[in-house]
This record gives C-alpha cells, sequence and structure tokens, in this order.
C-alpha cells in the first residue's frame, strides 16, 4: 500500500514555523500567567498530590543543575534551535515536521526566557511552574515538555526507520534465493 506523497519543502517548513510559532506562543503565555498570578515558592494544588502548579526561576538545567553556567544553556539552546532549523529544511514527512516544529517551539520557549528573563541576558532563570511530585521532583514548564516529547518522538521515528524525505528504511533481506527486495525504500510518510 502506498503512502502519502511527500510534501512540499514550503509546506512542510509551513508547519514547522507554524507549529514552533503556536508552542513558543503558549509556552511564554502560559509563563506570563505564571508571574502574574501564581505565588513564588509555594504549592497550589490542582489535582492534590497529583499535579500542583509550583512558581520557581530556574537558573540551571533539569533539577537545577549547572546554576553557575547558565550562559552555557544560552549556547546550547541557540546551537539546538539552529541543527533543527536546518534539519528542516530537508524535510518532507508530515510526521517530521510536526515533530521538529514541536521541539523547535520548546527550545525556542526556554531560550527566550535565557535571554530575555531576569536577571538578564544571556543568562536569564527559566519560569518552571508544574510539579508531579508524585513522579519526580522536576518543576517543570510548557517548553520542557514539548522538549521531552519531541526528543522521544525523534528516537521513535528514527528507530522505525522514517527518513526526513519521507521514505521508510526497510528490511532489505531478500524474501527468497535469488530474489531482490528493490532499493530498500518503501515510501511511507503519514
Amino acid at each position: 500500500m502506498p503512502g502519502r506523497r511527500p510534501l512540499h519543502r514550503s509546506a512542510a517548513g509551513a508547519i514547522v514555523a507554524i507549529l514552533a510559532a503556536v508552542v513558543l506562543a503558549a509556552d511564554q503565555f502560559v509563563k506570563y500567567l505564571t508571574i502574574e498570578y501564581l505565588p513564588l515558592h509555594q504549592p497550589v494544588p490542582v489535582l492534590g498530590e497529583f499535579l500542583q502548579l509550583y512558581s520557581v526561576r530556574n537558573p540551571g538545567a533539569a533539577f537545577s543543575l549547572g546554576e553557575n553556567v547558565t550562559w552555557i544553556f544560552t549556547i546550547a539552546l541557540a546551537v539546538v534551535a539552529g541543527v533543527i532549523v536546518w534539519k528542516a529544511l530537508g524535510v518532507r514527512s508530515r510526521l517530521w515536521a510536526v515533530v521538529l516544529g514541536a521541539l523547535l517551539g520548546g527550545v525556542l520557549g526556554n531560550l527566550t526566557d535565557r535571554l530575555f528573563r531576569e536577571p538578564g541576558f544571556p543568562v536569564g532563570h527559566v519560569v518552571d511552574m508544574i510539579s508531579m511530585p508524585w513522579m519526580m521532583p522536576a518543576i517543570f514548564n510548557v517548553a520542557d515538555i514539548f522538549i521531552v516529547t519531541g526528543m522521544i518522538s525523534v528516537a521513535l521515528l528514527v528507530v522505525v526507520g522514517l527518513r526526513l524525505d519521507g521514505t521508510r528504511e526497510r528490511d532489505a533481506a531478500p524474501a527468497s534465493a535469488g530474489e531482490s527486495t528493490g532499493d530498500g525504500q518503501d515510501r511511507a510518510d503519514v
């Protein structure tokens, strides 16, 4: 069964750009609401101990690691954003466009904090507000959700063999002696 035709690069680029903008806007809007309406360092139960809002300013990475080298995280986020944009230029797969767009939006959300929040450029603190104490001690934000799910999705797409251009790697072993399966590619874009 043939898959969908690959996207034109401009269509894939539009998907990446639109999703990145939507994720960035959602992340920054939630951070704005957090700064304006949530008390700092006080848990606000949403679903008891299952889900809480807890406003913090994180100078480091996950679990506040690397608090004294925040500028390195700023550089790393900028490099990652650049790599995602570079990879997105060759995307013709709908799934890859969605995954890269969401991932780019998450990266840009935290990069925006590093560049423009207190204490200043390029060492701004990331605004975190979502806490699930039963699961892990980390407090995270909307951008973090898209970064983590984006990276898991990238790993899954690589494992299933979906290429950026929409082709899929498949087992090239012959069906029987003397038969060939062709070039090992099958159109599988979804």
